[in-house]
């Protein structure tokens, strides 16, 4: 909802609108009915995004907004992505120590994704991952019940529902984050116009060509939600510079690569998928479909 509302509070500053201009509904999300599995286990990055679907399909909403990373990588031709909004910080939060290598030696780390499960056995295989979903609220009241030591939280999140909950920022240049996080997206009916006319108004267009390049690695990687998979990618002088990591699920064997291209070259994303694969080893390749 703090996405939908900041989505609405840049349509109506583009347009001249009144608030009440754009009206609010709420979804919920399968995503959000299951909280006591792994999203992998129980359908995907699709739990966040087929009730949406529906609505959109079924006229009830004219756009749906959306984590982008939490959103699938091929979707329904008649869906259009029709803006990005400005992408907020793509970095992830550790709770309970100051950084990674401040954790407690054997310290119970609760996450339910598997590239920060992953990137962090890499960093102390020492530690143990504990199963934590649920909202911000959700998971920092379990770490305070003992649940685990540390847990991690994407910044973007914390920003958006007003700050102030502490944690210690991870620096990407140590710690990636996943495809297109921080980043807010916007589907319409591709067929809607009139709505993705409106839209294209606060569309933005850096942070877009960061998130379509990370998108595009992952669709190269055939990546899904068991697929432990970092990647950030900034703009340097017109260029996108990518940063990606392929791990195994356990942490033990990890694969890095870099990328300078300009954002309009479509295959960049891929020529870097498939290097990472070739150099990658049977533990990492077997998650990802694109080496096939």
């Amino acid at each position: 909802m703090a996405q939908a509302e900041e989505a609405r509070a840049r349509l109506c500053a583009a347009h001249g609108w009144d608030e009440s201009a754009v009206e609010l509904v709420p979804v919920i999300a399968t995503g959000d009915r299951i909280q006591d599995r792994p999203l992998a286990e129980i359908g995907g990055k699709a739990l966040w995004t087929k009730e949406l679907d529906q609505s959109l399909h079924e006229r009830r909403i004219d756009a749906a907004v959306h984590s982008m990373k939490d959103v699938e990588t091929i979707r329904p031709e008649w869906l259009a992505i029709a803006a990005i909004l400005p992408r907020a910080d793509v970095r992830d939060v550790l709770f309970g120590a100051a950084g990674i290598a401040d954790l407690p030696a054997g310290a119970r780390v609760g996450t339910s994704a598997p590239r920060r499960a992953a990137q962090l056995l890499h960093l102390r295989p020492d530690c143990t991952i504990v199963p934590f979903r649920g909202n911000v609220a959700t998971r920092l009241g379990k770490l305070a019940a003992g649940e685990a030591d540390a847990t991690l939280l994407a910044a973007a999140g914390l920003e958006r529902l007003g700050g102030g909950y502490g944690g210690a920022p991870l620096p990407v240049e140590a710690w990636l984050p996943a495809p297109a996080q921080g980043a807010i997206g916007i589907e319409c009916r591709a067929d809607d116009a009139a709505t993705r006319a409106l839209l294209a108004a606060i569309d933005d267009r850096s942070s877009r060509a960061r998130v379509m390049a990370e998108r595009a690695l992952l669709l190269a990687l055939g990546g899904n939600c068991h697929s432990p998979v970092a990647v950030h990618a900034r703009i340097e002088a017109d260029m996108i510079v990518m940063r990606a990591a392929l791990f195994s699920p356990d942490g033990t064997a990890r694969v890095d690569g870099e990328a300078r291209f300009p954002a309009d070259d479509t295959a960049a994303p891929a020529a870097l998928a498939q290097d990472l694969l070739a150099r990658a080893d049977a533990s990492i390749t077997r998650h990802f479909s694109g080496s096939a």
